[in-house]
């Protein structure tokens, strides 16, 4: 994670590209402490979440909780500790502007959803990656995404694992913008700045009115939480799980060979 002011706008970079910024517990910790840094920054006015690598992040390392020997234990310390960052994202002082390159898969979308604008390249892709593993969605893709795409599209989204493309997003408005991948950070900081020279508190009320249903989300995510963590306890997830970690195995005995 690194984390880099420039004026009054703070910029957090998820930056495991070599995992593909996958939301483990530990980025998911540094994360916490990045938001926590950006918070107490001095004249902080924006504040901007992006990623490097060719993905934004990949979601829940899959791998991870597949093998994990207390699956459900896991999880439910994993969707607690994102809850906590989309509330965290939420509740910042100042606006928080989303770059999106590459894809956003399962949980990831929660770091989307919490943002108030979100500019894309043409790359980017949403998927929730839920049904064909046994899961139940998680990250606000049952709670959030519906308020900003509709529920037809939610539903078609999540019950066919249906990918939302970069354009998509922008006519549905899970995004803002869409912009060539080479100006993606150019036109992030430039919207940061934009918004960081409003005022201060005008800005505080809209956000606190924009979010006036936060109370609400809380309740919400417990419920995908739950849930999710019930659903990963049955045969359904367990056959997808462990089929899951037998491409995975499969892949890598054919890269040995």
């Amino acid at each position: 994670m690194t984390i880099q002011p420039n004026g009054p706008v703070v910029a957090i970079t998820l930056n495991r590209p070599a995992q593909h910024n996958l939301l483990t517990p530990e980025l998911l910790a540094a994360l916490l402490d990045a938001l926590a840094t950006a918070r107490h920054h001095h004249g902080v006015r924006a504040v901007i979440l992006q990623a490097a690598g060719p993905s934004f992040s990949r979601g829940i390392d899959i791998a991870s909780l597949a093998s994990h020997a207390e699956r459900e234990l896991y999880a439910d310390g994993l969707l607690r500790q994102l809850h906590r960052v989309m509330l965290e994202l939420i509740d910042l002082p100042a606006p928080l502007i989303v770059a999106v390159q590459g894809q956003v898969n399962g949980s990831a979308m929660g770091l989307v959803l919490a943002a108030d604008v979100v500019v894309v390249a043409p790359e980017a892709s949403f998927t929730a990656y839920t049904t064909t593993l046994g899961l139940s969605p998680e990250g606000g893709w049952a709670t959030l995404l519906p308020r900003l795409i509709g529920q037809r599209r939610a539903a078609e989204a999540l019950l066919l694992e249906r990918s939302i493309s970069a354009e998509e997003a922008v006519a549905w408005g899970l995004a803002n913008r869409l912009v060539p991948a080479s100006h993606l950070v150019e036109e992030t900081q430039a919207v940061a700045h934009q918004m960081a020279a409003q005022l201060p508190g005008s800005i505080a009320c809209t956000r606190r009115l924009l979010w006036s249903e936060r109370d609400r989300l809380v309740a919400e995510l417990d419920r995908e939480r739950e849930l999710f963590c019930a659903q990963i306890r049955s045969i359904e997830a367990s056959i997808g799980l462990n089929a899951f970690l037998d491409r995975q195995r499969a892949m890598m005995t054919e890269t040995d060979l």
